[in-house]
């Protein structure tokens, strides 16, 4: 069995793929993107005549598994990673609706708010630079938003003045925010920052999911965020429950910074702080840091103490831009 993704051949349909699935016969599927990775996806059964004769496949994967539960098809692919996922028919608003989604995109916060629209300090269009490695970007839709991609020296997303990188915001989902935590990046990245006039890291999940983790010990991650924020302080951790809220505070962080650079003529033009002409360099690490990286390397560590000399020489050597 195999899983088949086409380019949807309707120019005038706004959702881009196709999907079949070899359940009754062949279901046939409009959908919005290729996999539910941010968001679950919006799909429109349509009939099986559809199907085009010759599909320009975009995506072929092996099914494992495509089950029939109740209201729902249980998808499994045959691949390591984003394998699970559910094909779910429901209601809303008296019509019936399909929506793809993952394990992921399914326990995401739903904290029924709508973001506003309305333009932020009354920016007509503001100019954001997203970077060129950002594989799912925002794409600010519902704001007044002109984007560009390029490589940054550091972060996602950042505001540029005569091609000098004046603010910038690094977007973490929280597995990214605890793998780069623990292998020591999170530290060089936060130092970068702080080189900065104005610059944050936005998490797309709650504080409070920290504590639900099971592969680390919440604790190491908790403490090692706590750590950071006090070493640089100029570079707030936001954590804003979904990704479509993270987005939208990223767009007003960066028009405020837009309005800060206009009125504050003390801005540095170099990028640097105005208190400080040289950038932040990233102290030794922590103890509580190395422990972590150390558990991740199935070195048996102490919860507590000293750690053996090993153990750091085994860090250091991991880590050679020490």
């Amino acid at each position: 069995m195999e899983l088949l993704m086409p380019a949807n051949p309707d120019p005038d349909s706004k959702l881009p793929y196709l999907l079949r699935l070899p359940i009754d016969g062949g279901l046939v599927l409009r959908t919005a993107g290729t996999w539910p990775r941010t968001k679950a996806l919006y799909c429109h059964p349509v009939p099986i005549s559809e199907w085009p004769e010759h599909p320009e496949v975009v995506e072929r994967v092996r099914l494992r598994s495509c089950a029939r539960r109740g209201a729902a098809i249980d998808l499994i692919l045959d691949r390591g990673r984003e394998n699970r996922s559910q094909i779910v028919f429901t209601t809303a608003r008296g019509r019936d609706m399909v929506f793809w989604q993952s394990p992921r995109t399914r326990k995401q916060a739903r904290p029924k708010v709508s973001t506003p629209t309305a333009r932020a300090a009354g920016i007509a269009d503001l100019h954001i630079v997203v970077d060129s490695h950002e594989r799912y970007p925002y794409r600010f839709t519902d704001q007044q938003v002109t984007t560009v991609k390029r490589a940054l020296p550091c972060g996602d997303y950042g505001l540029l003045r005569e091609d000098t990188l004046i603010a910038s915001v690094e977007r973490k989902s929280l597995p990214d925010l605890v793998s780069s935590l623990t292998s020591g990046k999170l530290r060089y990245a936060l130092a970068e920052l702080a080189a900065l006039p104005r610059a944050a890291v936005v998490v797309e999940d709650r504080y409070s999911a920290i504590y639900a983790l099971d592969r680390v010990r919440p604790a190491v991650v908790a403490d090692g965020l706590a750590e950071l924020q006090i070493r640089w302080p100029n570079v707030p951790l936001v954590f804003c429950e979904t990704r479509a809220l993270a987005e939208q505070w990223t767009y007003r962080y960066l028009a405020a910074a837009h309005i800060w650079a206009d009125v504050d003529t003390a801005a540095p033009a170099s990028g640097a702080p105005a208190d400080n002409d040289t950038p932040a360099e990233a102290p030794a690490p922590s103890t509580s840091e190395v422990r972590a990286w150390a558990r991740g390397q199935g070195f048996p560590v102490p919860d507590r103490g000293r750690l053996r000399p090993e153990v750091w020489d085994a860090y250091t050597a991991a880590h050679p831009e020490l």
